[in-house]
């Protein structure tokens, strides 16, 4: 049992033949810092010695059957030569014994894994962006969109390349226990509890040598006044840069407009704040720069699809109903 008192949240790793042994690792060590809430086990589709793709193997300690028990199963990702537009029957069959309801992840390329599977017919989803392309020739029903870190949908998630996994591991221990455990979490994993922007950021594109041109010190500026009535031209006039210039530079780098990073960051804290304080909608929308409370309902709405109080609910709920469902699988 974990500090709480509960059973720990089972999750299992499902790894393949090529799997790429970093982010197979991921969700053990993420969720392994979050002070006892998972406890992660890594399997294969046969029970047996798994190639990788850095010139070695590994023998996982279990087999397909513990994706019955699982609450979380997470595919990691494979190289790419060894993914096919059908699942081989092997993982085919490993999949089919994962229980309806159970929470279904992957990283980087085992999205193709749900996508073969038929999991994300329908769904929004995200891959490795360099994958994006034959990713859409493959499955043109599902809604991919390569410039996002994650994506969740509720029982399935999908994230992007390598690192996107820890963001992915982060974002489920946020969502199961909140910001102040995920940022301990990350904390001792020694890597951001979130980042800025999306894959957007990371796909190959020329980069300015001159260190004055980037808009690192007016993100990490406007973070340090984002209580304050913030505005593209007055970011810009900090950053030394034209309107237009400035514009250009900010999408490259953030992945989004100067606009959309602000209500995004605000959003973010309002969130950590809705989740670990008690202080009252008005309040919130106050401290994270909204200007009144009925803009940070507005932007949550477009943004999440809840109200702040909805929000707030959710989480009080889960944190009361995470008991009970230890013991519903006890």
């Amino acid at each position: 049992m974990n500090s709480s008192g509960c059973d720990p949240h089972r999750v299992a790793v499902l790894a393949l033949e090529g799997v790429y042994p970093f982010e197979l690792g991921i969700p053990a060590r993420i969720l392994g810092a979050a002070e006892g809430h998972y406890d992660v086990r890594v399997c294969s589709a046969d029970g047996g010695q798994v190639a990788t793709n850095a010139g070695f193997s590994v023998m996982p300690e279990h087999g397909p059957d513990i994706l019955e028990q699982a609450d979380t199963v997470i595919v990691a990702p494979i190289e790419p030569t060894h993914l096919t537009r059908d699942l081989p029957a092997p993982v085919a069959a490993a999949l089919s014994r994962i229980r309806p309801g159970t929470r279904v992840a992957s990283i980087c390329t085992g999205g193709f894994i749900l996508a073969a599977a038929g999991l994300l017919d329908g769904r929004p989803a995200t891959t490795h962006w360099e994958c994006a392309s034959f990713f859409r020739r493959w499955y043109p029903h599902i809604r991919l969109d390569e410039g996002v870190l994650f994506v969740d949908d509720g029982a399935i998630l999908t994230s992007a390349g390598a690192a996107a996994g820890i963001d992915l591991c982060l974002h489920l221990i946020r969502t199961d226990h909140g910001s102040e455990l995920a940022n301990r979490a990350a904390r001792r994993c020694v890597v951001p509890p979130f980042r800025d922007g999306g894959q957007a950021q990371y796909i190959d594109r020329p980069v300015p040598d001159d260190p004055a041109s980037s808009t690192a010190a007016t993100r990490q500026w406007a973070l340090e006044h984002l209580d304050e009535a913030l505005t593209v031209p007055q970011l810009a006039e900090y950053a030394h840069m034209s309107l237009r210039t400035f514009a250009r530079r900010f999408r490259e780098e953030a992945g989004l407009s100067p606009r959309q990073w602000i209500i995004r960051q605000r959003l973010d804290r309002a969130r950590r704040l809705l989740e670990s304080s008690s202080l009252t909608i008005d309040q919130i929308a106050t401290d994270v720069g909204f200007a009144t409370a009925s803009s940070l309902r507005q932007h949550m709405s477009a943004e999440l699809g809840v109200s702040p109080l909805a929000y707030r609910r959710t989480f009080q709920a889960a944190a009361t109903a995470r008991p009970d469902r230890a013991e519903a699988h006890a």
